[in-house]
């Protein structure tokens, strides 16, 4: 039985814009462990299933997904979103 995680997508580091963070993924764990190729010495494996990423709207949405589709999974909750006030001011101090 496949194993997937559920989780939402963390805001970009080198942008400061927050396009596309409300969407949540759901992302197939690793059946078998990256091997490097002997040929070209890139990592590689034969499950397909980490080429996959399924975005959803909800958290719902793709927890019904993947209940649907019977397929293992765990929700990685979402990190809370801390501001830091202050003032123009303080830059200064």
């Amino acid at each position: 039985m496949p194993t997937a995680r559920i989780y939402q997508r963390p805001k970009n580091a080198m942008q400061s814009g927050k396009a596309r963070t409300d969407r949540w993924q759901l992302e197939y764990e690793p059946a078998e462990p990256q091997r490097p190729d002997p040929l070209t010495g890139w990592a590689g494996s034969g499950d397909t299933r980490g080429q996959i990423r399924l975005g959803f709207p909800t958290m719902e949405a793709a927890v019904a997904y993947a209940e649907r589709e019977g397929v293992a999974y765990t929700v990685v909750p979402a990190p809370t979103k801390t501001l830091k006030l202050q003032s123009y001011a303080d830059n200064f101090k």
